[in-house]
């Protein structure tokens, strides 16, 4: 794969309100969302050797003010958050059973599902980037004329060296049927140049039998380079160095898996950005992943996350 034509990674999707449980009936409000991880775990490794924006639709009221602070306060361009007076940000709330978590959801008035219905917001959000990514809930949420519009901004980026990376973070809820998801996916990784799937969301909505299968139903949609996440499994890679299967460190002290993937896609995304090749982006994507879960939240604390070197 050639590099990146722009020193500019864009993130598209929605972020939400998050009301995270720290004892008994208390909880803590922050931002999160899986696209936004991923763009803000990018921006701490990049820093200063790209701009990272997050691009989403948000409300214009004060919780939806205090999210963009807290992203420029965090480094991150802020340039592509539009404003819509008439909604705000969706909201969810957490249940702890161990380290394992479950999500009660309250996004109908989230301005984000209306991130793509303005065409030519989404061409000048998208111009001049090196990298676009994107997920499944970032489609999910959006009408069917805009996934078109996004289709089409995509395709328009890839046409002026752009490369797009797209998770497919398939999550029942918010489709109506699998046969919605099995007739959507697919025209999102024709403009796909990374793939960042987990397999068992593959499997439950193709029957992949394995993390090969994975690998051959996208290459033959024209992805060059996939990068199949499974869990605690190896990570199964297929890029132009070939196919490759890299078995993840040993992780002590986990204390909380949200956010695992997202962590592992800004840590493979940015590695692949600063030049390095995918084997090594995967270990990096792992470092960044076991790190994550050995804290609470979907994010590292601020200033704590690795500067990754670029390659010579």
């Amino acid at each position: 794969m050639t590099g990146f034509p722009f020193a500019r990674v864009v993130a598209i999707g929605e972020a939400m309100v998050e009301m995270a449980p720290i004892g008994g009936d208390q909880y803590r409000r922050g931002f999160a969302g899986d696209t936004f991880n991923t763009a803000w775990h990018l921006s701490q490794t990049l820093a200063d050797r790209a701009t990272t924006a997050f691009a989403s639709r948000i409300g214009t009221d004060p919780l939806s003010s205090d999210f963009a602070a807290s992203l420029a306060a965090d480094g991150l361009d802020t340039s592509a958050l539009a404003r819509d007076p008439q909604r705000t940000m969706g909201l969810y709330l957490i249940e702890l059973d161990g380290v394992e978590r479950s999500f009660h959801y309250w996004r109908g008035q989230s301005a984000a599902r209306h991130l793509a219905d303005d065409p030519e917001w989404l061409a000048q959000t998208f111009a001049d980037t090196g990298l676009i990514h994107l997920s499944g809930i970032t489609v999910a949420i959006l009408s069917a004329t805009a996934r078109q519009n996004l289709l089409d901004a995509l395709a328009t980026a890839r046409r002026h060296g752009t490369k797009v990376s797209f998770d497919p973070n398939i999550r029942p809820a918010l489709w109506s049927s699998v046969t919605e998801v099995r007739e959507t996916i697919p025209a999102f990784l024709e403009v796909t140049d990374i793939a960042l799937p987990s397999f068992d969301d593959e499997q439950a909505n193709w029957q992949d039998p394995d993390p090969q299968a994975v690998l051959d139903r996208m290459s033959a949609l024209g992805v060059r380079e996939v990068v199949v996440k499974n869990g605690a499994g190896p990570v199964v890679l297929r890029s132009d160095d070939g196919d490759d299967s890299i078995d993840p460190p040993p992780v002590e002290g986990i204390r909380d898996t949200t956010g695992a993937g997202d962590a592992f896609n800004a840590g493979y995304l940015a590695a692949r950005f600063l030049g390095h090749a995918p084997g090594a982006a995967v270990r990096h994507g792992q470092a960044m992943s076991a790190e994550v879960i050995r804290h609470l939240g979907a994010r590292l604390p601020a200033g704590s996350v690795p500067r990754l070197p670029a390659v010579d």
